[in-house]
């Protein structure tokens, strides 16, 4: 069930849950892993708790920023902004970013329209036939796709930041009404449609949802029934306040916690819950056009039920809607109650910063964005656009950082190392099948997949610290290492490995090499190449040495030679500790 921590209550109850980590055995490495393990590949994942600021760490401007669009960008600057604010570097976007800078490529990128929706190339491939009805058919096509190809690449970014924020799960879809391919696929699109906009219709979008309403199980969700004692599901009414509004502790508008006598203020009670629940009463699926023999039901919001949903008043966190209400009309007033929190902006703002930036932002880089968040300037709060560019262009996010300094950066979680490589060296599907498949296997592909999250608190909780560690013993937290295992950093090496050299097993998945070839027979080019577009040149001298030197030992004169160069040289890197920790 996706909801198997209904009931944590609690910081340190939610910090634990989720922790599916895996320890299978897989195959035995491949020759290329040799000298992958050489260039220090079990370092590479126990080194990644240098990635991130502790909120104590570094001395943060207090005053106006340095535009940073005024000086030259670098290609080494500009692969690291589209790093963070992208699905993957080119030559191409390097370019790009150096002529139109920082802020002008982030207005451009709001611009940019996508290449179709999941939703219409699940269709395209009459896959809304009854055959599919009861099946995932097409979703993780569709998913990567996107993902791979879609030329909007900072929305593309955002769609999968907030699928791990909001989050639902293919497999979590239970509660009847069949085409979870089609529900996944709509998810996606709704926040697809909507990243670029307010977070308050994002909201509102996700509440009236086919697909959530599935997934913690709203639909159908009737009012309290005194002749059987049975209750409103609270599923809802917890996540929507833990995990997509106010969290469980009271924040200040730096992300820290508001503390009395020493001691953290809970945002809610269970009273507040079984309160709220009672707004998530009488919604159901729209079957007004259609009934559930086509899939058409899922791309409409639900509608209301007027006999199950609760008459009487709700009460939670001190508000009252009260009784006599609509379902409709109590729906808006807790979520815009819920939007006025002032916990919302602190509380989604660090966890952006987390997905694009850092893991361990400073709380006055947290407190900048949140200024954003709840006014863009203009007096609006939650403006997508305007959080987006505060994040990116903060000076904490575009100011260097020395390869020494452990207290800045990220994890790339597998998902987004995958695709770094796909879009740097523009994969493709000739045929428009994308088989890349559910990834979500540690031992022997990425350990995630896209809308796959094994819970509602997603694939790494934003406050998980790896136990016995040096992130723990320096008062970091490094989200990402939740997924990694003994057999995720074997399986993953093994899965780049087959899908750079364009083995077997993804269909006609391919990427192009060929900017690449006439590189190849000077060993250090080449690699030099792959280290800025893959890692923003973050390799270190020692480990570029040791890949150099191990491509060099490869044969070279014929474009197929050349090729094992470019695989080999490309697998190295994308086992690197400086490749795997963005800073």
């Amino acid at each position: 069930m996706p909801y198997d921590v209904e009931n944590a209550e609690n910081a340190e109850d939610v910090e634990n849950v989720g922790d599916t980590k895996k320890k299978t055995n897989s195959n035995s490495p491949s020759s290329l892993v040799s000298p992958i393990t050489a260039v220090g590949l079990t370092a590479a994942l126990s080194a990644c708790g240098g990635g991130g600021a502790s909120d104590s760490g570094g001395t943060v401007p207090s005053g106006p920023q340095p535009d940073p669009d005024k000086q030259k960008i670098t290609d080494e600057q500009a692969a690291r902004f589209l790093l963070q604010a992208s699905m993957g570097v080119t030559r191409t976007q390097i370019q790009r970013v150096q002529s139109l800078g920082y802020s002008a490529w982030i207005d451009e990128q709001f611009s940019t329209q996508g290449n179709g929706s999941r939703w219409d190339w699940l269709v395209g491939k009459g896959l809304d036939v009854a055959t599919y009805k009861n099946s995932q058919a097409g979703f993780d096509p569709c998913a990567w796709r996107k993902l791979i190809s879609s030329p909007d690449t900072l929305r593309q970014r955002m769609t999968l930041a907030l699928s791990e924020i909001l989050v639902v799960a293919i497999q979590g879809l239970v509660n009847g009404g069949g085409w979870k391919g089609f529900a996944a696929a709509n998810y996606l699109d709704l926040l697809e449609d909507n990243c670029f906009g307010n977070y308050r219709d994002i909201l509102q979008k996700i509440s009236t949802s086919t697909t959530m309403s599935l997934y913690l199980t709203y639909r159908g969700n009737t009012r309290f029934n005194p002749q059987t004692g049975a209750m409103p599901d609270e599923n809802y009414a917890r996540e929507i306040m833990q995990l997509f509004t106010i969290g469980l502790l009271q924040l200040n508008q730096d992300g820290t916690p508001v503390l009395v006598n020493g001691n953290n203020i809970e945002t809610y009670t269970l009273d507040d819950i079984t309160g709220l629940a009672r707004v998530f009463t009488g919604w159901d699926f729209d079957l007004t056009l259609s009934n559930t023999s086509t899939p058409d039901y899922h791309r409409r919001p639900l509608k209301q039920v007027p006999l199950k949903h609760e008459t009487g008043s709700a009460s939670f966190l001190g508000f009252t809607i009260p009784a006599g209400v609509s379902g409709e009309n109590a729906l808006t007033m807790a979520l815009d109650f819920l939007f006025a929190h002032q916990n919302v902006a602190p509380f989604i703002s660090k966890q952006l910063i987390q997905r694009l930036i850092t893991s361990n932002p400073t709380p006055a880089y947290v407190a900048r964005v949140a200024a954003v968040f709840n006014n863009n300037g203009k007096g609006i709060k939650g403006d997508m656009k305007a959080v987006i560019k505060a994040i990116l262009l903060d000076d904490e996010a575009r100011s260097a950082v020395a390869p020494s300094d452990t207290t800045r950066g990220k994890i790339r979680e597998p998902m987004l190392r995958f695709l770094a490589w796909a879009r740097s060296f523009n994969a493709n599907s000739a045929s428009d099948t994308w088989l890349i498949g559910d990834t979500s296997d540690a031992g022997s592909k990425l350990g995630q997949s896209p809308l796959r999250s094994p819970t509602v608190f997603n694939f790494f909780r934003p406050g998980y610290v790896p136990p016995n560690t040096a992130i723990a013993n320096a008062g970091l937290v490094a989200p990402e290492m939740q997924l990694v295992s003994e057999s995720s950093v074997v399986g993953y090496v093994n899965f780049m490995q087959t899908v750079v050299s364009g083995g077997r097993g993804f269909g006609d998945l391919k990427a192009d090499y060929s900017g690449l070839l006439p590189l190849a027979d000077n060993a250090n080019s080449l690699v030099a190449e792959i280290n800025l577009l893959l890692a923003a040149n973050q390799i270190s001298a020692s480990n570029l040495a040791v890949i150099s030197n191990a491509v060099a030992s490869l044969h070279t004169g014929t474009d197929v030679q050349r090729l094992q160069r470019i695989y080999a040289a490309i697998t190295l890197i994308l086992a690197c500790p400086e490749f795997i920790v963005l800073k």
